[in-house]
């Protein structure tokens, strides 16, 4: 009797148990997702002068640890992570890899905006859950091995919707869900997820003309208080290339063109913004060189 009891018990926490499993692994457009219950610790980066410093609250500053970036760039995370199946696998094996090469930070979109069925953002301040998911699960697996997240806001290209998006949307109200976000997996709110090193205000931001480079540098100084009046623990960059523009006294001879400083961004001008913490260099010589022959000295 006692046996026909447990039985009676146990096929159906067994059937369920599989059923889970298998509209886990089948409905990849919308995976069913499990928490996680415990994540490795790991403190957030400042910046300090000219380092970068691991924050140890429970220790004072001058024994601060170094930080050193040996990084990355993987555009395609989140995209790949909507869904389950092999596409999250190449996404985790990648961070792996990226932690056995010791490698430190990754490079990766948190923006698609309004471009096809798996954009992130539908409209102005509304979200596709599904692909944020994605983006969730990119953060836990990071943190799983040890790899700390640029998360690049916006793109000034097309690709992905990119700053012509929102120039469509421009009469309608935005949204600060990126940073406000908290964790589908994790449970932890976004703006308190040290695996995050930092938020990047725009990837390669460029105006039409260099009279524009105002109207760019106040953008960025509006964007920059805003992201830190959101999160005060995570460090700030803009996503330049590294550009010298037309108002810099040295540096323009080693532009790689003379169309380099007629965008209207200024490397120098833009990273001195005050809640500016880094400065990033964007460099494609193989594009911008395209008849520079390297000779050995």
């Amino acid at each position: 009797m006692a046996s026909d009891w447990r039985d009676k018990k146990l096929y159906p926490l067994l059937g369920i148990l599989l059923l889970s499993i298998f509209l886990y692994f089948n409905l990849g457009s919308n995976p069913i997702t499990f928490p996680i219950l415990w994540q490795s610790h790991m403190d957030f980066v400042s910046a300090n002068s000219t380092h970068f410093i691991i924050v140890n609250p429970r220790a004072p500053l001058e024994n601060q640890s170094t930080f050193y970036i040996n990084g990355w760039n993987s555009y395609w995370l989140m995209q790949e992570s909507v869904g389950a199946g092999p596409s999250r696998s190449r996404v985790s094996k990648m961070l792996k890899k990226g932690a056995e090469m010791g490698l430190t930070v990754c490079r990766t979109w948190a923006f698609n905006d309004g471009v096809g069925p798996n954009a992130l953002q539908i409209s102005p301040g509304v979200f596709n859950e599904r692909v944020f998911r994605g983006l969730d699960y990119v953060i836990v697996e990071a943190r799983k091995h040890g790899i700390r997240l640029i998360l690049s806001l916006v793109n000034n290209l097309s690709n992905f919707g990119g700053k012509a998006q929102y120039v469509r949307w421009a009469q309608e109200a935005g949204h600060n869900a990126i940073l406000s976000r908290k964790n589908s997996l994790s449970g932890v709110k976004y703006a308190d997820e040290p695996a995050i090193f930092a938020w990047e205000l725009m990837n390669e931001p460029r105006c039409s003309s260099s009279s524009s480079a105002p109207i760019l540098q106040a953008w960025l100084n509006e964007m920059a208080a805003f992201v830190k009046s959101l999160d005060q623990k995570h460090l700030v960059t803009v996503g330049l290339e590294g550009f010298y523009g037309l108002n810099t006294t040295k540096g323009l001879e080693v532009n790689p063109g003379e169309w380099a400083a007629s965008l209207g961004s200024d490397f120098i001008q833009n990273s001195a913004i005050e809640n500016i913490d880094f400065a990033s260099v964007h460099a494609y010589p193989d594009s911008w060189l395209l008849n520079f022959t390297f000779s050995m000295i």
